[in-house]
């Protein structure tokens, strides 16, 4: 992976942890986006560096999910099964689809196909084979409608 692909990669799995931490916090913004860029993006765990995070992208995916909250939840909630609603959802999952749907919505400059596939790559950083399928085609299903 490119040094700027390893670093959006970095940037997109901390957003998705921000973004859980606002969600069932209530950190504020400004605090969150702090304390993320201070003590999360490009620290070390076990003598692993983990890779540089695309700071102005991690902040532009934080910043736009929050302020176009509603918006993303309305596209997310057009495309799920009938009988499912967003608040059924897994925590972290939402956040990777809203996360993946701002990105489609509000980023031209990210190729659909890049911004699926990095955000089931989020997936399974978390998640089975199954739940990484689910955000597939929830994302594709929303970037068919919004690109």
């Amino acid at each position: 992976m490119s040094g700027s692909k390893k670093s959006r990669a970095a940037a997109r799995l901390a957003a998705v942890q921000a973004l859980y931490q606002f969600d069932m916090e209530g950190t504020p913004q400004a605090s969150l986006l702090d304390e993320f860029r201070r003590h999360r993006l490009g620290m070390e765990i076990d003598d692993e560096k983990f890779a540089d995070a695309d700071i102005p992208f991690f902040d532009d995916v934080v910043k736009g999910v929050i302020a176009r909250r509603d918006e993303i939840d309305e596209a997310l909630s057009a495309k799920l099964a009938e009988g499912w609603a967003l608040t059924r959802l897994d925590k972290t999952m939402l956040q990777i689809l809203r996360a993946g749907a701002y990105e489609l919505m509000a980023r031209a400059d990210v190729p659909t196909g890049a911004a699926i596939t990095e955000y089931v790559d989020v997936a399974h950083a978390f998640f089975d084979e199954r739940e990484a399928k689910f955000v597939n085609g929830v994302l594709d299903a929303v970037a068919k409608s919004v690109r």
